[in-house]
C-alpha cells in the first residue's frame, strides 16, 4: 500500500494529498456483523482541512473528510478514484478499505483555532460520507461538530447516513450560534434499484425519515436528488414518485444531479450495468461518450422536470443542494489567508 503518497512529505499540489505520518498507520478489523469484511486503517492527520479547488463548482472553498473509502459502497461513487492513490482497488478496496483519522476533532478545533483561519463555512460529506458505517464505531463527528459550534464556525453535512440522527442536539447547539445546513441524499424510492447500486446505505424512505425528524427540531432539511440515473430512475414516474416522497418528508428543497461517471467510478459503475442491465451498456457508452457528464440537454430536461414537479408539490430548488447561507468572511490582511499552507485539496463534489 503506497502510503508515502499521503505522508507529510508528499507534493502538495496533488489532489489526493492528506496530511499524517506514514509510520502512524494502525490497522483493524472487528469481528461483528456490521463490520464484517472492512479493513479499518487508523491514522492520525496533521491536518483536517482541505481546500476545494478553484475550477470547482461547489460554492465552499473548505471541506472536512474524517474517512476515506466508504462502506455505502455505492456503485457509482465518484471518489472511488482517490482510493488508487493508496495502491487501494477503486472497486471492493474502497468500499471496504476504509481510512480514519482518529483524531480529526481535535485537530480541527486546533485549526479553527488558528490566527490563520478567517471562519469560511465548511461542508462535510462532498467526498465520502461522515456518517458511513464506520463512524458507529469511531464517533467523529461530535467531536467535530463540537469545535464546530464552539467556534461558531458555519457547515454543512450531505449524507445518506441516518446515523446524523444520533447528533441531532448537538447540531441544534451549533444551529443556535451559526449557520448549519443538513442536506439528505435520495436519488429515486425504487426498492429494487436501491439494493443493487447502494447496497451500503440505508433505504431511500429511511433517509426521508432523518429529513422528516430535522424538520420537527427546527432544523431545515434539503434533498440533494443524486444521481439520477439515466434510464433507470429518469422516467416522468419515477421523477414524480422522488419528489412526491421528498416533498411529504417536508424536505425545504431538491436538487437533482444527474449521474456523472469520473475514471475510478465509470468502470466500477460499467462493469455493474453490464452484470445487472447488459441491454444499456450501448446506451450509456453513447450518453457518456464525450466524458464524465451526460449531455447538456439531458440535464436540463431532468433539471426542468424536476423544479416543475417541485414546484406543482410546494417546495423549490436549492443551490448547489445546501440549505445554507455562507458569511462573507471579515476584510483581513492579505497574508492570513490559508489555516495552512500545506493544506490538501478536495476533489469537488460535481
Amino acid at each position: 500500500m503506497r502510503w508515502e503518497n499521503l505522508a507529510l512529505e508528499s507534493d502538495h499540489s496533488r489532489a489526493d494529498a492528506a496530511l499524517f505520518g506514514a509510520d502512524a498507520v494502525v490497522t483493524r478489523t472487528f469481528d461483528t456483523p456490521e463490520f464484517r469484511g472492512i479493513t479499518f486503517h487508523e491514522i492520525r492527520a496533521r491536518s483536517i482541512l482541505n481546500r476545494v479547488p478553484g475550477a470547482s463548482r461547489m460554492p465552499f472553498e473548505w471541506t472536512v473528510n474524517p474517512y476515506r473509502g466508504c462502506s455505502h459502497a455505492c456503485v457509482y461513487c465518484f471518489a472511488r478514484k482517490t482510493h488508487s492513490y493508496l495502491d487501494l482497488d477503486t472497486g471492493i478496496g474502497f468500499d471496504s478499505q476504509i481510512v480514519v483519522k482518529v483524531n480529526a476533532p481535535e485537530v480541527l478545533r486546533r485549526q479553527l483555532g488558528s490566527r490563520r483561519w478567517l471562519g469560511d463555512h465548511i461542508a462535510m460529506g462532498t467526498n465520502v460520507d461522515c456518517y458511513q458505517r464506520a463512524e458507529g464505531r469511531y464517533r467523529l463527528m461530535p467531536g467535530i461538530i463540537g469545535a464546530l459550534r464552539d467556534h461558531a464556525n458555519p457547515f454543512s453535512i450531505l449524507t445518506k447516513g441516518t446515523l446524523v440522527l444520533r447528533d441531532l442536539e448537538p447540531l441544534k447547539q451549533a444551529a443556535a450560534v451559526t449557520d448549519v445546513g443538513i442536506s439528505v441524499s435520495v436519488g429515486f424510492v425504487d426498492g429494487e434499484l436501491w439494493r443493487t447500486v447502494e447496497p451500503g446505505t440505508p433505504a431511500p424512505e429511511r433517509r426521508l425519515d432523518v429529513v422528516r425528524t430535522f424538520g420537527e427540531h427546527g432544523i431545515g432539511c434539503g434533498v440533494l436528488m443524486a444521481p439520477v440515473i439515466p434510464f433507470l430512475s429518469d422516467s416522468p414516474a419515477q421523477l414524480r414518485d422522488t419528489v412526491r416522497a421528498i416533498a411529504a418528508a417536508g424536505a425545504t428543497s431538491v436538487t437533482p444531479l444527474v449521474l456523472h461517471l469520473r475514471p475510478g467510478a465509470r468502470e466500477w459503475f460499467m462493469a455493474w450495468l453490464a452484470r445487472h442491465h447488459p441491454y444499456l451498456v450501448r446506451r450509456y457508452k453513447r450518453l457518456y461518450a464525450e466524458g464524465a457528464y451526460a449531455p447538456k440537454w439531458y440535464q436540463r430536461r431532468i433539471t426542468r422536470q424536476v423544479h416543475d414537479l417541485a414546484r406543482e408539490y410546494g417546495i423549490g430548488p436549492a443551490d448547489a443542494g445546501m440549505p445554507r447561507r455562507i458569511r462573507e468572511p471579515e476584510p483581513v490582511e492579505s497574508q492570513h489567508t490559508s489555516a495552512d499552507p500545506t493544506e490538501p485539496v478536495q476533489l469537488s463534489l460535481i
